[in-house]
């Protein structure tokens, strides 16, 4: 019996090992069959717009902070003494050279070119009488009517200087602009007592044309100069959060010295402010073309990518991969860059994409 048991157990034994060999061999045909079967996936390319690298004739500008300023800025005064009786045109208005602004009171002055008028009607009389004399005469008698002729003629003279003089005092009455402007705030309210000639009643600026003021460097300063040598440097005006200028004029003037204690120098230019948006005292940019640059390699902006080495683009290489270049950057053009050093005319350059690529990444170029 414990025979029958043992053998029965053995048996059992060999049976479990045939088994596990079995189930062992058929899991290995089966993973080897798989492996067999399945072929490696191909890396993915990207698909990226690219652009062709061209050369192209740009303008090279300088830019700078700069301020505007008003050409002529005075106080209008009175010189004539007297009570205000009207102001014609409202504070901030827009005048034009000779526009009458302010009235004083001109009785007082016209009274006295009256009188001066008069006084010369009656020694005009005078001379005419003293000339129209005639007959034999004594010499003596004939040397006091020439003395008198004489002293008549000096008189009416002097009238007629009075008349002149009371002509200008009643001219000053009437203040008118000098120039075209715009009035500020007035000083003198009608009714006002101007005892003191040279009283201010209102300011006036001139805002068109006007100056825009800057600073340069003394290293720009040379160029500067050479291209003031060669012609008019033409000027761009920009306001806060303007992208086209619209306002434009020309360098008229650089100074004579360079400050040491900031290593600029003083230049302004004269600006055309037609639509008067311009007015003395504000912060603008200005740009100068100062000359043109032949066969700049230019790419779009957005193909820039920036790392710690420095800027670069990535060119569609050999088997259509990207292959990153540091790159030295110029002078822009819009939406353009120009690079000065590490890449070549005929090279596409990829402008999109950017961040999904690296070095050695297959890419797809889209056509354009």
């Amino acid at each position: 019996m414990r025979s029958w048991k043992i053998g029965l157990a053995a048996t059992a034994v060999v049976a479990v090992v045939a088994t596990t060999v079995i189930i062992l061999r058929k899991d290995t045909a089966l993973i080897g069959n798989t492996a067999s079967a399945t072929p490696s996936p191909a890396p993915f390319a990207m698909p990226v717009p690219v652009t062709k690298i061209v050369k192209k004739t740009i303008p090279i500008f300088l830019d700078y902070s700069a301020r505007t300023e008003s050409i002529r800025n005075i106080a209008l005064q009175a010189k004539a003494s007297g009570y205000i009786r009207q102001q014609h045109i409202a504070d901030g208005s827009d005048v034009k050279e000779g526009d009458l602004l302010y009235t004083i009171d001109p009785r007082d002055f016209q009274a006295a070119l009256d009188q001066a008028k008069a006084k010369v009607q009656s020694d005009t009389a005078a001379l005419d009488y003293a000339r129209g004399k005639t007959g034999f005469l004594t010499k003596d008698v004939f040397e006091q009517r020439s003395s008198a002729v004489r002293q008549a003629e000096a008189a009416l003279a002097m009238d007629e200087a009075a008349v002149r003089t009371a002509e200008l005092n009643l001219g000053y009455t009437e203040i008118r602009a000098p120039f075209p402007g715009r009035l500020g705030r007035n000083q003198a309210s009608v009714g006002t007592l101007i005892s003191v000639a040279g009283a201010p009643l209102n300011t006036l600026v001139q805002i068109d044309p006007i100056y825009v003021t800057f600073n340069p460097s003394e290293t720009d300063l040379a160029e500067i100069e050479k291209a003031r040598a060669a012609g008019s440097i033409k000027a761009e005006i920009f306001l806060p959060g303007e992208t086209q200028a619209r306002h434009k004029g020309e360098l008229t003037f650089v100074d004579n010295s360079i400050d040491r204690s900031t290593g600029t120098i003083v230049a302004r230019a004269t600006v055309s402010n037609t639509d008067r948006s311009l007015l003395p005292g504000q912060y603008v940019r200005i740009r100068l073309a100062i000359r043109m640059e032949p066969d700049a390699l230019m790419v779009p902006q957005t193909a820039l990518g920036s790392s710690q080495l420095g800027r670069y683009v990535y060119v569609v290489g050999d088997g259509n991969k990207a292959d990153q270049r540091l790159v030295s950057l110029g002078p822009t053009d819009g939406a353009l860059v120009s690079i000065l050093k590490g890449v070549s005319e005929g090279e596409r350059v990829i402008s999109g994409n950017l961040q999904k690529i690296g070095p050695g990444a297959p890419v797809q170029p889209l056509p354009q």
